[in-house]
């Protein structure tokens, strides 16, 4: 058995993503799983050597001689073939897991590797060691029923396979080798109390394969979308899906946590959480391509929590919540872990789920509107909570707060925050009119009609002549990039135009848009940090907008080369061009997708 020959960490961005609704593995380019949560996306890991390669975990598949390596989605489907190419022959593993829906068997949680030989002949090696609860977990390993059963104290996994598996410490490890048409399979499965053991023999997975590709495909041909970009759309929308928890609708903003903003920084935060502003958008961009049900569960969510939380002096919502709802997300650091790469600390849970940022009534409230608008109106009740929303938002947007980038350096009386409170009353005020409903839509538009001319009056700065990041300071932010996006300034108008030109030529570099400058010591954190994704995709969408129609085509060809190979995004682009922080990232893929929508549209 030879042991591991490929670097200790692959590049983040050299990694695929398979997932059952619930939760995700990352798969990466050498047939290595070295990302997964069992049973669910904020579970503790199982496989986690992205984050220590000594000792987090990982589950190899891989050729046993020298190869290179190609990656690929089956097409339209979130079912991953990472091939193997050797002098002998060509071999190829198909890494998925079964949605169970709301079945008896919903709390299976199977992964299934199945690996064929399709030219030649080829030796293939595995090697399974899972470390339970971010590694801190001791297991047993033993054979039962004819499978390997993986013991901790919290979880159990079974192992089947179709080739001999041998025990070597607390791994399961096997060689063998494959003629061109045999196929191996192995599969790995969450069992205990309320699931039994079950075999994973050739002929069930063929039907979980087949399943599984229908099952995506039968999701995917809801999609409107026709334009230019359809490939790139569709994959984007594919990955958000992934990025959903079934049970409840929530979103995450990233199925991983600690990726590193910049190697060697500190800027490493767990985002397996649903941000209310991130939900809100991705909810939109789904609703945009005609995914009408994944929103209708976010608003189900979402009117469960505003229920739950009742008058509150940080608003009627939280900033973020578990998968599940909870509210309780205590930040805390696992010391033993190196971190990717040696980029400690790794963090788990998430302290910004205290901080105040007012923006997210404004998304939120935009996704409600375009949901009424698009997918089906809104329920009393929504109604009633909307009502609450808006009328909290008039009474309290004139506070700092911690700001849509969760600044560390105390509340500010950020400009973006204004904007989507403004945002929140406007699309309300909409929503009324359109339906008719009952509103105070005097004292909602005295409040709306003040953040205006307050953002005006404060958030312009004659010395730069642009809008700037907060009050009585003069950097510049791209959130502001929103300005037009949520039509609170004509896209044309001759301060937002100034406005555009500062930030394209202090915060932007080859399309790529840095979301301000790190050295202005606004954020309270050491270091500097790449150029943010979601920017760069509203900086297109900008220049859409403003009809500078050959820049933004350019820029949004531009951002497309700087996906990894199957059209994945992390949350930043660093100067080399390679991705760092969480993988893939929700913010982005939904921002592509509206830039690529908007402009579509434009070029006609």
């Amino acid at each position: 058995m030879s042991g591991r020959q490929e670097p200790d960490y692959l590049p983040i961005a050299e990694h695929g993503l398979i997932g059952d609704l619930r939760t995700v593995a990352l798969v990466g380019t050498n047939g290595t799983i070295d990302w997964y949560c069992c049973p669910r996306f904020d579970a503790p890991s199982v496989f986690a050597s992205i984050l220590d390669a000594d000792r987090g975990g990982f589950f190899e598949l891989a050729a046993d001689a020298p190869a290179t390596t190609k990656q690929f989605y089956f097409p339209d489907t979130n079912v991953l073939i990472t091939r193997f190419f050797t002098e002998e022959g060509v071999g190829e593993v198909q890494d998925f897991m079964p949605i169970t829906g709301d079945s008896a068997d919903s709390g299976r949680h199977r992964l299934i590797r199945r690996v064929l030989c399709v030219r030649g002949t080829m030796p293939f090696r595995a090697r399974v060691a899972p470390r339970f609860d971010y590694a801190r977990q001791p297991h047993t390993v033993g054979w039962h029923a004819g499978q390997t059963r993986f013991e901790s104290a919290g979880l159990a996994l079974a192992l089947t396979a179709t080739v001999p598996v041998e025990h070597e410490a607390l791994d399961a490890t096997a060689t063998f080798k494959l003629l061109e048409g045999e196929s191996a399979v192995f599969a790995l499965d969450r069992v205990g109390d309320d699931v039994m053991p079950r075999g994973c023999p050739h002929a069930e997975a063929e039907a979980e394969f087949n399943a599984t590709v229908a099952f995506w495909r039968r999701w995917l041909s809801a999609s409107r979308y026709r334009g230019r970009w359809r490939e790139t759309v569709h994959r984007s929308a594919l990955t958000l899906k992934l990025l959903t928890y079934a049970p409840t609708g929530a979103i995450v903003a990233a199925p991983t946590t600690s990726l590193p903003e910049r190697i060697g920084g500190e800027r490493n935060w767990d985002y397996r959480y649903v941000w209310i502003r991130d939900a809100a958008f991705c909810a939109y961009a789904l609703l945009r391509l005609g995914f009408t049900g994944e929103a209708e569960a976010f608003m189900t969510f979402l009117a469960d929590r505003i229920a739950r939380r009742g008058d509150s002096a940080s608003g009627p919502l939280q900033i973020m919540y578990g998968i599940d709802g909870r509210t309780d997300l205590p930040e805390f650091e696992l010391e033993h872990l190196d971190g990717y790469r040696g980029s400690a600390p790794v963090r788990i849970g998430n302290a910004a789920a205290d901080q105040l940022q007012l923006d997210i009534y404004g998304a939120l409230i935009d996704s409600v509107y375009l949901y009424d608008k698009w997918g089906r109106p809104i329920s009393s009740d929504q109604w009633d909570a909307v009502c609450a929303i808006v009328d909290w938002v008039c009474d309290h947007w004139n506070q700092p707060d911690e700001g849509i980038w969760e600044t560390r350096g105390g509340r500010r009386n950020f400009l973006y925050s204004r904007l989507m409170c403004w945002v929140a009353i406007e699309r309300a005020m909409r929503m009324a009119s359109r339906r008719g409903l009952p509103a105070n839509l005097l004292h909602w538009g005295r409040a709306r009609d003040e953040i205006y001319r307050h953002i005006m009056r404060r958030g312009w700065s004659p010395a730069r002549r642009a809008f700037v990041q907060q009050e009585d300071n003069d950097v510049l932010d791209a959130a502001l990039l929103m300005m037009p996006l949520t039509k609170f300034i004509a896209p044309t108008d001759p301060k937002w135009l100034a406005t555009l030109d500062a930030l394209g030529a202090e915060l932007v570099s080859d399309s790529l848009v840095y979301r301000y400058d790190p050295t202005s010591g606004q954020d309270g954190l050491h270091g500097e940090e790449g150029t943010f994704s979601i920017c760069s995709f509203w900086y297109v969408e900008a220049l859409t907008r403003a009809g500078r129609l050959d820049e933004a085509r350019l820029a949004f060809e531009k951002m497309l080369t700087y996906a990894n190979h199957l059209g994945l995004y992390a949350e930043q682009i660093a100067r080399t061009g390679e991705q760092q922080g969480n993988f893939p990232q929700a913010f982005t893929h939904f921002a592509l997708i509206s830039a690529a929508f908007n402009l579509d549209r434009a070029l006609g």
